[in-house]
Parts: structure tokens; sequence; C-alpha cells
């Protein structure tokens, strides 16, 4: 696919950012708006330091640099452009009147795919003068690093659009996937928010520290989602017999967890637990330091995918 050639930001906050980084190291042009007081020189500084972190030296940030035009109106940003991605607060009706502000000055042609986490985007059409064109576009912090966007479309969504949003982010070094019917949170936020509630559960029985609860992912079963999921680990899990094996000799203790598994309340006690929890981490190795081994690892990782790129089939797309 040949990517669009104008592209636009609007909303130039954390996600907004990594947009911009993402494609500016991708050699592509884009024009960014945030009507916030000084989001022009935040976003710079946010690209120049992402650029670095992404291994490019001083010549190739400027060189990125030079193709990052920020303007301070959402009207100036999409005019004559072919992408949208939104990005604005995840809010129903402040991404309404985001959205209706570039349907008002953007071609007809042009897709509008909003970063929305939760938003199903059948609502962020319900007052849009094309519909069709508007899709959910969901990337995962940080942008950069992290290829998932999941491709959501709405009621009155078109199937060119979804085609073309597909395309849009395989064409760019993204890994879409299509969400085939709107829920809120999509499918890894949910995902997420599973294995979330049932730390939180641990923490709140007082079953281990908020410490040990990290490790138990980072130092197991995390270690080996980055390669298979779900449903790859359930067939691995029966050595020779894939999945029906798995289901046969440990069928029996995954319903009893299922059915042992905690429904916490999300209140001011358990929201304190967690809070001290992560304070108590944080006392023995500080944010930067877990900031900085996050990175370096989904540096490895990505550097490891592109390597064996060959070993993957071919996007039908």
């Amino acid at each position: 696919m040949t990517v669009p050639e104008k592209i636009a930001v609007v909303g130039c906050g954390n996600i907004g950012a990594g947009w911009a980084t993402h494609l500016l190291a991708r050699g592509l042009s884009v024009t960014c708006a945030d009507p916030a007081l000084g989001a022009e020189e935040r976003l710079r500084m946010a690209v120049a330091r992402d650029l670095r972190l992404l291994g490019l030296d001083a010549v190739g940030i400027t060189a990125a640099i030079d193709r990052l035009t920020f303007v301070p109106t959402i009207e100036q940003a999409v005019t004559n452009c072919d992408w949208v991605q939104e990005n604005s607060p995840e809010d129903l009706e402040v991404k309404r009147k985001v959205i209706a502000a570039i349907e008002a000055a953007a071609p007809s042609h042009a897709v509008i795919a909003s970063s929305t986490s939760s938003i199903m985007p059948s609502l962020l059409q319900a007052k849009a003068l094309h519909p069709e064109r508007i899709i959910a576009g969901h990337p995962f912090i940080p942008v950069p690093l992290i290829a998932l966007v999941e491709v959501v479309g709405g009621a009155r969504t078109s199937e060119a659009t979804i085609l073309a949003a597909m395309r849009f982010y395989t064409a760019i070094g993204k890994v879409p996937i299509h969400v085939r019917r709107e829920l809120s949170g999509h499918i890894a936020n949910r995902l997420q928010a599973a294995l979330m509630r049932e730390a939180f559960f641990l923490l709140e029985q007082g079953v281990a520290s908020a410490g040990d609860i990290d490790l138990a992912l980072t130092e197991g079963p995390g270690q080996r989602w980055a390669a298979t999921g779900p449903f790859i680990s359930q067939h691995l899990a029966g050595g020779p017999g894939g999945a029906a094996a798995a289901f046969a000799n440990l069928g029996g203790a995954l319903r009893a967890m299922w059915a042992d598994l905690g429904a916490p309340l999300l209140n001011a006690d358990l929201q304190n637990k967690v809070e001290t929890g992560i304070e108590g981490i944080l006392s023995e190795t500080p944010e930067p330091v877990w900031q900085e081994r996050r990175i370096e690892l989904l540096r490895m990782l990505d550097r490891w995918k592109l390597d064996r790129q060959s070993e993957y089939p071919p996007s039908p797309l």
C-alpha cells in the first residue's frame, strides 16, 4: 500500500506524541495540532527524547524533526490531509467535538482514526457527517515501541475504511488486528483488565505482596506471552497432544480456578492498598529504573522480531 501523503495527528499528549514519533521514525512527514498552552514545546521535546530512545543519532533526529509541522488549530492540521489520527482526552463529548471540527475541515476521503482505548466507534459516529470513515485505531503505550493497533469499526463504518486502516497500519510498521465486535476496552485492554482484577484481588486478600505478585508475572508467564498468546500457549501446554491433551489433563483445574477467581470492588480501600504496594516497590527500585528496563526490553523484542520477519507469513493485505 502507498502510505497517505498527508497525515495529521490531532492531540499531542503522550499518545499523540508517540504517534508523531513513530511516523517520523518511519521517514514520514506529519502535521500536529493541539490547542493546549505549551503543546508545541512539549511535543518537540517528547519526540526528540523518544527518537533517541529508538536509537536515532543526532543527524537522524534533526532530519526527522524537520518533517514535523505544528499548527495551532485542528482546521490547519487536517486541511487537504488523507489520514487523521485523533488523540483527544478519553471523554465521549470531547471526542465528538474534536471529530466534528475535523470533519468540518478535512476532505471527505480522509479516514478519521481515534486512538480511543475504551469508547465504541458507533458512539463517535452518532453525530458525524461521514460516519463511514470513522474508526478506532487504538495503539498501546509506548506507541513507538509496541506494534499492536486495534482496528474497530462502528455500525456505520464502511468495509473500505476497515481495509484501508489495516493496510495503512501495516504499511507504517504496526501490527493491526481487526476487532469484529464493538466492546468497551476492545480486546487488549479487556485482557489486561482481567489480569489486573485478579492481581488486585490477590493483594486485597493478603495472598502476596504487590512486589511478589508483579514478579509472578514478569518472571513467569509474562516471559513467554511476548512469543505465544493464550491459544498457542494452550496448545503447547498439551505437548504432542496439543490443546485437547491440555484440556484432558488440566481442564478440571482450570474450571476450578475460574470458579474461584476474585471480583474485588475498586473502592477507596483497595485503591489505597494498591498505591501502598506500589510505593513499597518504588522504595526499592525507583521509577526511572523501571522505565529504563521496560524500554530496553521492548527495544530488544522489537529488534528480535525484525531479525526474524522472514519466518512469519506475509500479510494478506
